[in-house]
């Protein structure tokens, strides 16, 4: 018997081990717009969630994210990437963290602290897009490592008009 647990564990270690890619996850799915997500980094995957589909047509939107750190957050730099089509078509970057200047709470915390965070989003448009199209984000910090890592797909059919 104990054989056979030890047997069960190591396969489900080399099945999680031979796994290359995270699941798709759905943010939300309402009838005119769905929003996907999937980690790009390949040792970590994050929960991400909004309250309503709905309310990301809107200003601004409750959201609730949360991951565990693998490496700290001094400096914290995004940059973001519109793609359609498989052409990159859009890029924006930012600092969020730097010593002295932050913008988020949780600059400066530490490898192995969970961030949690609910509460509101804004993300500086009045509408989103209408079509298919994918957002890569990716966050790094002041040692050039991948904090986080996604590709959110958006599919929006919402007439603004």
């Amino acid at each position: 018997m104990k054989i056979s647990n030890v047997l069960v564990l190591i396969l489900v270690l080399l099945y999680i081990n031979a796994s290359t890619e995270w699941p798709t996850h759905t943010v939300c799915k309402e009838d005119n717009l769905e929003i996907y997500y999937k980690s790009c980094d390949p040792h970590q995957d994050f929960a991400f969630s909004i309250d309503r589909c709905s309310d990301v047509s809107s200003h601004t939107f409750n959201i609730r994210a949360a991951i565990l750190l693998r490496h700290n957050i001094k400096e914290l730099y995004v940059k973001l990437n519109l793609i359609i089509n498989g052409k990159t078509v859009l890029t924006y970057s930012e600092t969020l963290c730097e010593p002295g200047h932050s913008k988020l709470i949780f600059c400066g915390k530490k490898k192995g602290e969970h961030l949690y965070y609910e509460g509101p989003v804004t993300l500086g448009i009045k509408e989103i897009p209408q079509g298919d199209y994918t957002v890569s984000a990716e966050l790094t910090n002041e040692d050039h490592v991948t904090v986080a890592c996604a590709n959110i797909t958006v599919k929006n059919y919402l007439d603004y008009y």
